[in-house]
């Protein structure tokens, strides 16, 4: 007996929410609208794709009347659609994200690139010298013991 009305409540307010959406809905022509604003408005461009030529030919059949052949004209008309190749189509989500993702690591493999370029030129401008190395510490040793025979000569109070 407590069911039914907890039963009840959930019937209607399923009902209520189902006539709710059903006035609320967009009819097919209406979101037909909406998606062609949609498109027109992230880049759809309305390029005339076709055109319709009318082709004429003319036929003759032969038709017997009191037992004499005459000849009737009869004339029909094509239609035929010509079709452009310049349509623009306006790419999707999922095509402009491969671009996006494309571009990206092209971008990224160019920038790997010119950071190692970089860090080659870095790593030889910071090579040492060795021959200055060198030619300093020989004249180290050489003042050294210039200056150790200068001391011995020329110190008064060391003998």
């Amino acid at each position: 007996m407590i069911l039914k009305p907890v039963f009840m409540r959930f019937k209607t307010l399923l009902i209520s929410l189902s006539i709710i959406t059903l006035l609320f809905a967009c009819s097919h022509a209406k979101r037909a609208i909406w998606h062609y604003k949609k498109a027109v408005k992230n880049g759809l461009e309305l390029i005339q794709s076709s055109d319709t030529i009318r082709i004429s030919t003319i036929d003759s059949i032969p038709v017997i009347v009191d037992n004499k052949i005459y000849w009737e004209k009869i004339v029909t008309h094509k239609d035929t659609i010509i079709k452009y190749a310049n349509i623009y189509i306006p790419k999707t989500r999922w095509q402009t994200k491969i671009e996006y993702r494309y571009k990206t690591k092209v971008l990224k493999q160019d920038v790997l690139k010119y950071k190692y370029i970089y860090k080659d030129k870095k790593q030889e401008k910071a090579k040492t010298n060795w021959k200055l190395f060198f030619y300093g510490l020989i004249i180290g040793f050489v003042l050294n013991f210039v200056l150790r025979i200068l001391d011995k000569i020329y110190n008064p109070f060391k003998k």
